[in-house]
């Protein structure tokens, strides 16, 4: 009996106080689930799709750039490869992964001196 802490008692119904901890715990975890999901995960799902439908829509005379920052124009098309070619009589074969963007029409002749 201090003046300055209270007592302590044992609660009676223990058993009736765990289920609502334990939905409680679920609903939490449900949520930060859910928060990541939305932040996170279907950004980047929609992220790739969108990438992989550009990779698909490639075509002969698009202007590219990779990844790796290579700026080109598309010669050939393969399976898995892409032929660039990104001076005159220098080409490369990229992956399709690779390529980041797909570049305006005039990009080439813009920035060449």
């Amino acid at each position: 009996m201090s003046f300055f802490i209270e007592d302590a008692y044992a609660e009676g119904a223990a058993a009736a106080g765990a289920a609502p901890d334990l939905i409680s715990q679920l609903m939490v975890f449900g949520g930060i689930f859910v928060i990541f999901y939305l932040l996170f995960i279907r950004p980047q799902n929609k992220k790739m799709k969108e990438h992989q439908a550009m990779v698909e829509s490639l075509k002969k005379g698009d202007e590219v750039v990779t990844t790796g920052g290579l700026l080109g124009k598309v010669v050939g098309l393969h399976d898995s490869f892409v032929t660039i070619e990104v001076a005159n009589d220098i080409k490369l074969n990229v992956q399709r992964s690779a390529v980041a963007t797909i570049q305006p029409k005039g990009t080439i002749k813009g920035i060449k001196d």
